[in-house]
């Protein structure tokens, strides 16, 4: 029987194009960069994105920690959203890898108020750690950060002499629910990370994007953290038809999202998040059931659930999850 995970669309499993084209996957050693199949998908990620190259990372953990590498010095202070992925997710690499501190900023929507990001910005002072970079993520928390938020936040950072890093984990979704072109997205980001397997299918990767000078340094410190890989266009084939075909299907989980949500919304004991439905998740809060009785009844019939944040859940869909499958979902939460 089908099992239905709704926990992320990290979760997905690779297409059987994806499975016979990492069979076939011409291959070389990527640490010389000779490996043909890593170098067609960094020129197709650059191409996409309008920057001048790219580098074929294991993680988005790894993408984004590794642009904060490149870009800063030790004793430096990044700018992020208090709730961004960098900032919570990613185990503390920023102050245990890279020896960066975080300046936090509260946000609403997802958006850092920029005056606060202009005043977060260190001056010329003795006391002071320099501020070297912003981060942004887009999407964030479901919500698609729109094109001129992207690009006042650019304009501070280019007026203070400052980069900006665009964690675009779900950038692709962000663009097919802004209606634009990713590369409208990234026009307003120094360096940008990708990933792969999140609602894409590929079952490893991320890349990391930017300027040619910035990549080959970042190349550099891949190898130094770990990252330089041999044959690895057996997992960089997925990725190409990550980015040429899967980009193309977003819309059909976006609509699945919407779909779920109204369909919880029935219940009234169940209150959507009607703020954060921008992509392909939906959070919510039920007070009828535990967290953990729910997801023990679900599991009992083959669907499995996450939470997110305490006393909430965020349900994801994915490739691997149709219309049908949100249905049983609602049956099973109608006779609760």
């Amino acid at each position: 029987m089908k099992v239905i995970d709704f926990r992320s669309d990290t979760v997905t499993k690779p297409t059987k194009e994806m499975r016979e084209a990492m069979y076939s996957s011409c291959v070389g050693d990527d640490v010389y960069e000779d490996d043909p199949t890593v170098l067609r998908l960094e020129q197709l990620a650059k191409d996409i994105l309008g920057k001048e190259a790219a580098l074929f990372v294991p993680t988005g953990t790894f993408s984004n920690q590794l642009s904060i590498m490149t870009h800063t010095n030790r004793g430096d202070e990044i700018i992020v959203e208090e709730n961004a992925h960098i900032k919570k997710y990613e185990v503390g690499a920023v102050g245990g890898l890279s020896g960066v501190n975080i300046h936090a900023i509260r946000s609403k929507r997802g958006k850092m108020d920029l005056s606060e990001i202009s005043r977060a910005i260190r001056g010329n002072d003795i006391h002071y750690p320099e501020t070297k970079l912003i981060c942004i993520e887009n999407a964030h928390d479901g919500i698609a950060l729109d094109l001129e938020y992207m690009k006042e936040v650019y304009k501070i950072a280019k007026d203070n002499n400052i980069k900006v890093h665009l964690d675009g984990a779900r950038l692709f979704n962000a663009a097919v629910a802004l209606n634009v072109e990713a590369r409208e997205l990234a026009k307003y980001s120094d360096s940008i990370s990708i990933c792969l397997s999140k609602g894409l299918s590929a079952p490893i990767g991320s890349l990391l994007v930017g300027e040619a000078k910035f990549i080959k340094k970042a190349r550099k410190y891949r190898k130094m953290l770990g990252g330089g890989m041999r044959q690895v266009g057996v997992i960089a084939a997925p990725g190409i038809i990550a980015l040429e075909k899967m980009t193309k299907r977003l819309s059909d989980d976006h609509d699945n999202a919407k779909f779920l949500a109204n369909e919880l919304d029935k219940f009234e004991f169940i209150n959507v998040d009607k703020d954060r439905l921008d992509i392909n998740m939906v959070f919510f809060d039920m007070n009828h059931i535990r967290k953990e009785e729910l997801q023990k009844i679900l599991f009992d019939e083959n669907i499995i659930i996450g939470g997110y944040r305490p006393g909430g859940f965020r349900f994801a869909c994915h490739n691997d999850i149709d219309k049908k499958d949100i249905e049983k979902l609602i049956r099973i939460i109608k006779s609760l």
